[in-house]
């Protein structure tokens, strides 16, 4: 419960730093400021409480404390092994004037400048190639920050000040990604359209790792790859459902550098340790990686953009993660690309999970081609229709497919869940109980009425390969039967009271007189008119 609260004053602190630049920058903007300082105070709070542990092997009460342990403790000759003791383990060495305390310290002073906080973004940047570029999205001069430099540096130092109110001392790490993942969250609902290029909606992350990781909770040293990895926060659902969290490797490939960003910051924030951790800027489809020495995946989860456009060019037929399929997915729909680039990387027993829109399902030419090779090969192990409108860039409905390498069996498993959802304002939402419905769908693989069906390579087959799921899920409801006695009884007692009511209103229309003959005409006209 502690955790719980602790989790939401956490969010309410970073909340309030979002407003101070609300009415300034857009959503998408101010995110890059917000969660760029924080995780600062994270790489300043947790560099102090290091040392401070190393000094006196202990906690210390407040950062303040903390502070001054360390300025003494440079005073002293042993400085020197102190910083390298350090920097090994944190990577990155901050001096005593560029740490978060001292620049709350200023900003309650009104003494804060933000060269001092540029100085300290880039010494953190260039300390270790693990936090090249890092900061480079915050820009502490911009005008939208207010007009010329002291109100430029007011806006900073307010949001320094707010943000120094978020206990990182007495948080654990799971607790702020937490709150880090819920603010990435609340932006991405602010955003709309362009929040899909860096949020996957939690319950679609859910059903994709729960789905992925099944049967492989207890494996040491587990593998994740998601090859558009958007802000990271697919890929970091792993631990929540593995045994052994602490041994699992993360690798992931981002093409927008600034979500690129985001994820190696969400990484830390999630106490990934740096050699758990393998991420990259680069074009998943352009250049294929990860190349070295670990290429396949126990896990490999993807959201990718929908029916983006590729290159195509004729040279990717000799790739070898699309040479078996003798096509290429078409230059306007990449979606078969990124699915062949995901399959490609996955370990012969391992699970992959993706999702994208349904015309994948359906569409013939070389998509088709694509398709009835998987099938054949038994590679597509179950199909799962989504509710519409999940996302926040698109309202078109969405399915999953589940892929695995190598198996005995051709059967697909069809799960329509695109009713399984409670209706939001601008989003629909999936609650825990239906995610728990879909995953226990998916695990006893057999066919239930209206929800799911178990086909057969032959049922595929004599589909023409198309795994639209309406051809396999009957969910049509049948309207309830109607009682025609009771119907004609209804529509009897109805004439009756319209009668009534057409008899009454003539009386009425009788009673009423008038000295002008003309109006006495016109009304008994349109008496006469109503008895007939």
């Amino acid at each position: 419960m502690a955790e719980m609260e602790n989790s939401k004053d956490l969010i309410s602190v970073l909340w309030n730093g979002a407003d101070i630049l609300r009415s300034k920058m857009d959503a998408n903007e101010y995110k890059d400021y917000l969660l760029g300082i924080v995780f600062y105070k994270y790489l300043s709070d947790s560099f102090l409480i290091r040392v401070y542990d190393l000094l006196n092997d202990d906690k210390p009460e407040n950062l303040k404390d903390a502070l001054e342990a360390y300025k003494e403790a440079l005073a002293d000759e042993s400085a020197e092994e102190l910083k390298e003791q350090i920097k090994l383990e944190c990577h990155y060495v901050i001096e005593p004037e560029l740490t978060y305390t001292f620049f709350a310290e200023m900003a309650k002073n009104n003494s804060f400048n933000r060269e001092q906080l540029q100085k300290a973004f880039n010494n953190i940047e260039q300390s270790d190639p693990l936090f090249a570029d890092l900061f480079t999205d915050i820009d502490l001069y911009s005008n939208r920050l207010g007009a010329g430099d002291q109100k430029q540096s007011d806006t900073i130092s307010s949001l320094i000040k707010e943000i120094d109110k978020a206990d990182l001392l007495n948080t654990d790490a799971d607790v702020l990604g937490n709150a880090y993942e819920y603010l990435i969250g609340q932006f991405a609902s602010e955003t709309g359209k362009k929040a899909g290029e860096f949020y996957t909606p939690q319950a679609v992350s859910k059903i994709l790792t729960r789905i992925a990781i099944a049967g492989q909770e207890k494996r040491r040293g587990l593998s994740v790859y998601d090859p558009c990895m958007g802000s990271g926060s697919l890929l970091l659902n792993a631990k929540k459902y593995a045994s052994e969290p602490e041994y699992i490797r993360y690798y992931g490939q981002e093409l927008m550098t600034s979500t690129y960003n985001l994820a190696r910051m969400n990484m830390f924030l999630h106490g990934i340790t740096p050699e758990n951790q393998k991420l990259r800027n680069g074009d998943t489809l352009d250049e294929d990686w990860p190349t070295g020495e670990e290429t396949d995946f126990n896990m490999v989860l993807m959201n990718p953009p929908y029916s983006a456009k590729w290159s195509a060019a004729a040279g990717f037929l000799q790739d070898e993660r699309f040479s078996d399929y003798g096509v290429l997915a078409p230059k306007s729909k990449a979606d078969y690309a990124f699915l062949l680039h995901g399959l490609y990387h996955l370990k012969s027993n391992g699970t992959m999970a993706i999702v994208l829109p349904h015309g994948v399902l359906f569409r013939g030419a070389a998509e088709g081609k694509i398709r009835e090779k998987l099938l054949r090969s038994g590679n597509i192990y179950a199909v799962i229709g989504l509710p519409a409108n999940l996302f926040y860039n698109t309202s078109i409905p969405t399915c999953i497919i589940v892929l695995k390498k190598h198996r005995d069996g051709r059967d697909v498993l069809f799960i329509d869940a695109s009713k399984k959802f409670e209706k939001g304002k601008r989003q629909n939402a999936m609650t825990d109980e239906h995610i728990d419905a879909v995953i226990d769908l998916y695990k006893n693989r057999e066919t239930v009425d209206k929800e799911s069906f178990l086909a057969s390579f032959e049922d595929i087959e004599k589909n023409d390969f198309n795994l639209n799921i309406p051809r396999y899920v009957d969910n049509f409801e049948k309207e309830e039967e109607v009682d025609l006695n009771a119907l004609l009884t209804d529509m009897r007692k109805t004439d009756e009271e319209l009668e009534n009511v057409h008899q009454d209103f003539v009386s009425l229309l009788k009673e009423l007189t008038s000295s002008d003959e003309n109006i006495m005409a016109s009304l008994n006209d349109l008496i006469g008119r109503i008895e007939r």
